[in-house]
């Protein structure tokens, strides 16, 4: 486990960095040195700069940051402050540090945004066939609500190999 991280907001200045980390966990051939490659279900990039500013935009809604001491991003979470809930989501770790703590470090820090933001809730959407996924949100408190969400069809952030849809997760987090 990586115990001296840093985990700080995104700025516009991390932009170019994020892309290249949230793009090497997911897609191509960097995410599958990792255990949480989409590759095999979608083609393509998974965000790029225009998207990250959209997302980093409303003023509900952060990037967090891990950081190692020497500044290296080596993983991040997107947080958006809903209503009801905080969504989080784009839980990404650098796929050559992947199993040391970093993602578990990041959804911590997302439920006590949750917590601080006086939100008893902690949404998210996976991928309904990423049953490895899905069992390590279960490990972490997260329970299937039953409610399914049309995958996106954006075509700028991958095309789908086969049929998609989002599972809705939920954590009570306390307050």
């Amino acid at each position: 486990m990586l115990t001296t991280l840093h985990v700080s907001p995104a700025t516009e200045t991390d932009i170019i960095e994020l892309v290249t980390l949230v793009n090497s966990a997911y897609r191509g051939e960097a995410s599958q040195q990792g255990w949480t490659t989409e590759a095999h279900l979608l083609g393509g990039q998974r965000t790029d700069d225009d998207n990250l500013r959209e997302m980093l935009a409303p003023e509900n809604a952060t990037i967090l940051l891990a950081r190692t001491p020497a500044g290296t991003i080596v993983g991040c979470v997107y947080l958006q402050h809903l209503p009801d809930a905080l969504y989080l989501g784009m839980l990404s770790v650098a796929p050559d540090k992947q199993a040391l703590g970093i993602g578990k470090q990041l959804l911590q820090a997302g439920e006590n945004q949750a917590r601080q933001l006086g939100l008893p809730v902690v949404r998210m959407t996976v991928i309904s066939v990423r049953h490895e996924l899905l069992a390590w949100y279960e490990r972490h408190g997260y329970q299937r609500t039953g409610e399914t969400v049309a995958f996106p069809t954006d075509p700028r952030f991958g095309l789908p190999r086969q049929p998609l849809d989002l599972l809705v997760m939920e954590k009570a987090v306390g307050l």
